[in-house]
């Protein structure tokens, strides 16, 4: 499995725009890309403009075709002008434990 993360800085003024986009971004993504197995949103409990995203895909090329995704695109065009910083961690997988249901 391929897997991203994404820390995201937000300007103070959009975090509600951007928490409305990001959480749309994430439930396009697994309902509508069949590679994309998990899509989760933290935020930082002390500071509310500070999101966390963890991303699990099937393989490099399933990330691929996530970036070239309408709804990728509608989302990075709408939200890029809120991100005061913004930093991307790509792995590859090397052990996956299944946890009980929460």
């Amino acid at each position: 499995m391929f897997v991203v993360t994404v820390l995201f800085e937000i300007e103070a003024d959009h975090v509600e725009d951007f928490r409305a986009a990001v959480m749309r971004q994430a439930e396009n993504s697994v309902s509508r890309e069949p590679d994309c197995h998990r899509f989760d949103v933290s935020e930082d409990g002390a500071d509310p403009a500070k999101f966390f995203l963890y991303e699990i895909y099937t393989d490099e090329p399933a990330f691929q075709t996530h970036l070239k995704s309408d709804h990728y695109a509608d989302f990075n065009e709408k939200t890029t002008p809120w991100v005061k910083n913004k930093a991307g961690v790509r792995l590859e997988s090397v052990l996956h434990i299944p946890a009980h249901d929460m």
